[in-house]
């Protein structure tokens, strides 16, 4: 089979979406828990997979970097934030203004991402005419 490398973005783009998807399930999640004693807020660390991913092949084009980021490797994994502050008395460190901004900066991300995917469906079609 011939491999072009012609989906590589298209392929990150998708994975780098589903995180920003499960960022915002969570960060919902985190203001919805915001008055439960003893709550911990969770979030997904995707970006350092995948700097970490492009990282391990150095001296190539990002383009190749892209081409040859193993996708099996690259989830968002959720963790919770068991730091050793707390906001209120109960144990729950749930910040709800922090997490306002953090809910309105991961929808920015997420139509730029959407943006960048449909860019590259655009760039597809224009070729195959």
């Amino acid at each position: 089979m011939f491999n072009s490398g012609v989906y590589s973005y298209i392929n990150v783009l998708d994975k780098a979406a589903d995180a920003s998807a499960l960022r915002n399930e969570l960060i919902s999640n985190n203001i919805a828990n915001q008055d439960t004693p003893g709550y911990k807020r969770q979030d997904v660390d995707f970006e350092s997979q995948l700097s970490q991913a492009l990282k391990s092949q150095k001296y190539t084009s990002i383009d190749s970097k892209v081409k040859n980021v193993d996708l099996s490797h690259l989830n968002g994994r959720v963790y919770t934030d068991y730091g050793d502050f707390s906001y209120r008395l109960d144990e729950n460190n749930v910040d709800p203004e922090q997490e306002q901004v953090q809910l309105a900066a991961n929808q920015l991300k997420y139509q730029g991402l959407m943006a960048a995917l449909n860019n590259e469906f655009s760039n597809l079609k224009s070729v195959m005419k």
